[in-house]
């Protein structure tokens, strides 16, 4: 084994939009992935749909649970290397000093060479404060690991990873992993996130994501941020 690998999803789907190329990667390199699932994504169609019936939050919950089980399982990511931290969907900032010290408990028990979390100009609450949670953790352990940050709601949307590709050639702050021979894993990943790119409810009348989202996060390279 080459290793501990950790992904910290602030959300039930972050991990695999955001890396689950690179996941796939990893464990066919010989890496030990774990992912650890921050919140429980209960409030997605209430806030993107304004559904609070059918399903309820907490039927949401447990729908999303399932398919983030069943994604990692396609990535090669065993049941038991999930950790669900069950905090509530959209409360990381308010929960900041316990999810702290969850993860900092989590990373100091399994002792990563490698860590993945959200890019910290990602606009979403929930991947701000996790970008924060574990810049934190990592620097009250010391641990001497490689951070990578992915980015899915990035501050620039669309034209956000263009600019910062132009940058990075003069700040040399992006990674970019090939993970060509890993994206049929990484689409089969995310088609079990039916909750989203399917209606489920009698009050939808479109799924969250379209078909677009998907083939737009299936790119031959993942890129990651690197703080200098």
């Amino acid at each position: 084994m080459n290793g501990k690998v950790i992904v910290f999803a602030p959300h039930p789907d972050d991990e695999t939009f955001g890396c689950g190329g690179t996941i796939a990667k990893k464990i066919a390199e010989g890496y030990e992935v774990s992912i650890v699932v921050m919140t429980d994504g209960r409030y997605a169609f209430l806030k993107m749909l304004n559904i609070d019936t059918d399903p309820t939050p907490e039927e949401l919950k447990e729908i999303r649970k399932k398919e983030v089980k069943r994604a990692a399982k396609i990535l090669g990511v065993p049941e038991e290397n999930l950790i669900f931290l069950d905090f509530e969907d959209g409360k990381l900032q308010d929960n900041i000093e316990e999810v702290e010290g969850k993860v900092t408990e989590i990373l100091r028990v399994h002792c990563p060479v490698e860590v993945y979390f959200p890019y910290k100009n990602d606009t979403h609450p929930d991947h701000q404060a996790a970008y924060t949670i574990v810049k934190n953790a990592i620097s009250k352990l010391g641990l001497l690991v490689k951070e990578y940050q992915y980015s899915v709601f990035h501050k620039y949307s669309r034209l956000g990873p263009i600019i910062d590709k132009i940058l990075s050639g003069l700040r040399r702050n992006m990674v970019r992993v090939d993970v060509s021979a890993f994206i049929s894993k990484k689409e089969a990943a995310i088609r079990e996130y039916k909750s989203e790119l399917t209606v489920i409810s009698k009050k939808q009348k479109n799924p969250l994501l379209k078909e677009k989202d998907v083939k737009n996060s299936l790119n031959k390279e993942e890129l990651f941020y690197i703080d200098r």
